[in-house]
């Protein structure tokens, strides 16, 4: 195993890790900066007020993207089966 077959292996995993927790990472931001708003804007300091939207958020998110996650997640594990022979040469 080289070393530039372990870096494309460890790019594309890092890719794959990227595109999968982007759109969870990336709604949880938004609803974050929502509420923060909302926050400043009526002066309401509660710890629940953020955690209970993110929380919801962040499972409907997951919950209509997993098909999608999932398909990106077993195209990248096949991928890497199949390249087996490769490595270990």
């Amino acid at each position: 195993m080289t070393i530039e077959l372990i870096k494309g292996i460890s790019e594309e995993a890092l890719k794959t890790l990227l595109l999968v927790s982007g759109p969870v990472l990336l709604i949880s931001l938004l609803v974050g900066l929502l509420i923060s708003f909302f926050q400043a804007v009526t002066q309401i300091q509660e710890y629940t007020l953020t955690f209970v939207p993110k929380v919801l958020a962040i499972f409907l998110c997951v919950f209509f993207m997993l098909p999608w996650m999932a398909k990106i997640l077993v195209s990248f594990t096949i991928r890497l089966i199949e390249n087996v022979p490769i490595y270990i040469r």
